[in-house]
């Protein structure tokens, strides 16, 4: 299946959808950025049943916020390390995130995820791109940008139906 597939696939149909868009990630650490780079990028492109939430590296503090806006679906977005080409995206399921190094926040994913599935929605799911480079410094590699780039068209494309 092809990443577009697997986004379509996650949202399904559109009616009555609201999606919450969760960027993740550090501004001091190059390509761990792109989760917040995408929703920069996204601004202004979207309808208003997409809430985009830059969250940083302390996602687990705006739940209250996700709740608030009563999603049927919440995408995180997050740099992640699958052995994955530099760019890649790829929906990683909870019970894989282990098994992937993801962002240098302090919870777990798959703990605040397991969290809004039983107390906000059921549907959430994490977006990983891969990253290249998570050493302290500003700016995305540029193989990363590009590939948040497709991503977001991706997005834009699937959740403006």
């Amino acid at each position: 299946m092809s990443l577009k597939e697997d986004i379509g696939g996650f949202f399904g149909k559109p009616e009555g959808r609201r999606v919450v868009l969760v960027g993740i990630g550090s501004s001091i650490r190059h390509d761990d950025v792109v989760g917040l780079r995408m929703l920069e990028l996204l601004e202004g492109k979207l309808p208003k049943n997409v809430l985009l939430l830059q969250t940083e590296t302390v996602p687990e503090s705006y739940t209250s916020a996700i709740r608030d806006f009563a999603p049927t679906h919440v995408l995180l977005l997050d740099a992640a390390h699958f052995r994955g080409i530099p760019g890649e995206g790829r929906i990683i399921p909870k019970n894989k995130i282990a098994n992937v190094s993801v962002s240098t926040h302090s919870l777990p994913l798959h703990i605040l995820i397991d969290y809004i599935q039983k107390s906000i929605c059921p549907k959430v799911a994490l977006l990983g791109i891969q990253g290249m480079n998570i050493e302290l410094g500003k700016g995305l590699s540029p193989e990363v940008e590009e590939g948040a780039k497709t991503i977001i068209d991706l997005l834009i494309d699937v959740l403006n139906k």
